[in-house]
């Protein structure tokens, strides 16, 4: 009997070890980028954003690792990597955009948050790369935004692995909204997976009327479907720059259903063969 219960023991010792060695096994590993020099609110976003995937890296066994040098999106570098993130910029060196061009023609997966698709000509960051902001992203250049951050009532447009277990319309977190200047309906590539409902129409408060959407179709989270990849529109949190304290007054990262819609997509990106 005693032996029988040795036996027991040590197979589940055994069994214990396998599982985690599986589970070790199978971790994807993501990157993150980013700047975090330009604007308080992407600032903000960057650092909840450097918390809050390290735990839920740790929570669904993959690795999260964060760079600010961009002078790592080299092939040997990304070679390591499943996912690459783009948290608020983009790369801007020829070196950069070729190595992150050939990473994804070569099978590699991209979550890019906000910030990461502004392109405006006369400003910091001029419309300079067309494969990645007509061909990849298929927005072009930044049209205007809804000021000040708001929520909005999100809708599904399209059912997708990446969209798994959200209702077909939720509540998002205060975000500044983007317009684009390509139509991402006449493009039969990208696939929208979010737009704004018309239920959150007037969204904005100003003061400047443009900054005041009452009308329009905008949407927020779209894949292409030749690569795998997902751009995100949220990634501006609300700051208080009114009493000039730069407070974080709202987290990108607090509600269930955008989290849900970002978990999906790493663990479909990173457990996919390239």
């Amino acid at each position: 009997m005693r032996k029988k219960y040795i036996l027991i023991v040590l197979f589940s010792i055994c069994f214990l070890g396998f599982s985690q060695a599986k589970k070790t096994s199978s971790k994807f590993k993501v990157i993150a980028f980013y700047t975090a020099k330009n604007d308080q609110a992407h600032i903000s976003f960057v650092h909840e954003a450097n918390k809050w995937f390290p735990k839920i890296a740790e929570e669904n066994y993959f690795e999260y690792d964060s760079t600010s040098n961009w002078d790592n999106l080299n092939a040997k570098f990304l070679a390591q990597y499943k996912v690459v993130v783009f948290l608020d910029t983009r790369p801007e060196t020829p070196g950069q955009r070729e190595a992150f061009q050939k990473y994804m023609e070569n099978g590699g997966a991209f979550i890019g948050f906000h910030f990461s698709a502004f392109a405006l000509n006369d400003s910091s960051y001029p419309q300079n790369w067309d494969w990645y902001h007509n061909t990849f992203l298929g927005s072009g250049e930044y049209g205007s935004n809804t000021w000040r951050p708001t929520s909005a009532v999100l809708r599904v447009e399209n059912q997708d692995p990446i969209t798994k277990g959200l209702p077909k319309t939720f509540s998002s977190q205060p975000n500044e909204w983007y317009r684009w200047s390509n139509d991402l309906t006449k493009n039969p590539d990208i696939k929208i997976l979010l737009a704004i409902d018309e239920s959150s129409f007037p969204l904005g408060t100003g003061p400047k009327t443009h900054e005041i959407w009452h009308s329009g179709y905008y949407p927020v989270v779209w894949t292409n479907k030749k690569y795998k990849m997902l751009y995100v529109n949220m990634g501006h949190n609300d700051i208080d720059y009114e009493h000039g304290t730069n407070k974080t007054l709202s987290n990108t990262f607090e509600n269930e259903n955008q989290n849900k819609l970002i978990l999906n997509a790493l663990q479909l990106f990173g457990n996919s063969k390239k």
